[in-house]
């Protein structure tokens, strides 16, 4: 799926940088490449990181253990919609056994195309998770 999404989001013109494993390999540590996504979206702000594990649930909390990274996790259209205009997510991990409601590469353009709105409430519950 890596891959494919890379390609995928290249050709609707987005700058693509892929920090992931070269190939698959079952018993690598995930904790270290949420850590190089989580170190690339802090140093280039205004970017965004996708990550992928098993649930994705893992590579969240590992993403999240890093401070101005707020991560979550894709598993519809509409969590990728309302992580991005309500919380700011920088980060969207998209599970990679599980099946979602909605199709991955629609969920990841969502996240990526729709801003955080700014409302005074949402900035606010921002400060108060830093």
């Amino acid at each position: 799926m890596k891959e494919s999404l890379r390609d995928h989001l290249s050709l609707k013109g987005h700058v693509v940088e892929d920090l992931g494993a070269e190939k698959e390999v079952p018993d690598d540590d995930y904790p270290e490449f949420a850590a190089k996504v989580a170190k690339a979206v802090l140093g280039h702000p205004g970017s965004f990181g996708v990550l992928s594990c098993g649930n994705a649930e893992g590579i969240c909390i590992a993403a999240n253990k890093f401070k101005g990274i707020r991560a979550g996790i894709g598993y519809s259209i509409e969590s990728a919609r309302t992580m991005r205009n309500d919380d700011d997510a920088n980060i969207i991990c998209i599970p990679g056994r599980l099946k979602i409601e909605d199709d991955p590469f629609k969920v990841v353009e969502t996240f990526i195309e729709t801003p955080f709105s700014g409302l005074e409430r949402h900035k606010r519950r921002i400060a108060e998770i830093e």
